[in-house]
C-alpha cells in the first residue's frame, strides 16, 4: 500500500515495484489521504505500508501510529526527502520499520522494501549512527529482569540483526506467530521498532547465548 499524495510518484511505485522485485512486491492500493491509510491498509490486506512523511494533515508519522494500531503486524517503511534526523525518529517512535530516502531510484528502494517484508529495519547507516548516539536511556535499568526468558531469548535474536524467517526457524513457530511475538515484545520493551529494541539491548547490556534457554511456548 503506498500512502502518499503525489499521484506520479505512486503510479510509478506501483508500475515499476513488481517488475524490479522479481513479482514479490505488488501494490494493491494507494491513497494520498494520511487520515483513511489505516483503514485501507487493513481493507487491502497490505503486508508493508510505504508512507510518505510529508503529506498534508494529520500527516505521514500519524498515519504510521494509526497504522500499527490497526494491525501491529503491518510493517511500515517511511520515505522522506530529506535524511532528517528527528523526522527519522518520530517515525521510528511511531512504529516504521525503514527509514528511506524518497530521492533515491526505485532500483535501489527494491533491497530494503524486501529487507522489511523479510523482518529486517533499514536505516540509512549515517543516520542510524546519529541516532544510537542520540538515544538517552529512561527507566531502563532492570527492563531485561521484568521479561520471561523466552522474552529475553527473542530480543537476543532482535539485537543479533535475525529476520522474521531467521527467528521462526530459531523457535520453531510460524512467520505469522514471530511477527505478533515480537510485535509483543516491543509492548513490552515500550519501543515501537526493532531498531530501538536493538539499542536498547545494548544499553542495557543483554548478551548473547540466545540458544541457551529453550523454546518458547506456542
Amino acid at each position: 500500500m503506498v500512502i502518499d499524495d503525489h499521484p506520479l510518484f505512486s503510479r510509478g511505485l506501483s508500475l515499476l515495484l513488481p517488475g524490479l522485485s522479481g513479482g514479490r512486491v505488488r501494490v494493491v492500493g494507494t491513497t494520498d489521504d494520511a487520515s483513511a491509510a489505516a483503514a485501507l491498509v487493513r481493507r487491502h490486506h497490505a503486508d508493508v505500508a510505504i508512507v510518505d512523511l510529508h503529506m498534508p494533515p494529520p500527516g505521514g508519522t500519524r498515519a504510521i501510529a494509526a497504522i500499527r494500531r490497526a494491525d501491529p503486524v503491518v510493517r511500515v517503511v517511511a520515505l522522506s526527502g530529506l535524511a532528517e534526523a528527528d523526522a527519522a525518529l518520530e517515525a521510528l517512535r511511531a512504529g516504521a520499520a525503514a527509514f528511506l530516502p524518497k530521492t533515491a531510484d526505485p532500483e535501489l528502494l527494491v533491497r530494503p522494501l524486501l529487507a522489511v517484508l523479510d523482518g529486517w529495519s533499514v536505516v540509512p547507516e549515517a543516520l542510524l549512527r546519529q541516532l544510537l548516539a542520540d538515544a538517552q536511556p529512561t527507566g531502563e535499568q532492570g527492563v531485561a529482569e521484568r521479561l520471561s526468558a523466552d522474552e529475553r531469548r527473542l530480543w537476543r535474536l532482535i539485537a543479533d540483526g535475525a529476520s522474521t524467517v531467521d527467528i521462526a526457524t530459531t523457535l520453531h513457530v510460524s512467520e505469522r506467530t514471530t511477527k505478533r511475538l515480537v510485535a509483543h515484545l516491543l509492548r513490552r520493551l515500550d519501543v515501537a521498532t526493532r531498531v530501538e529494541a536493538a539499542a536498547l539491548a545494548g544499553r542495557v547490556g543483554l548478551g548473547r547465548g540466545a540458544g541457551s534457554e529453550g523454546r518458547p511456548a506456542g
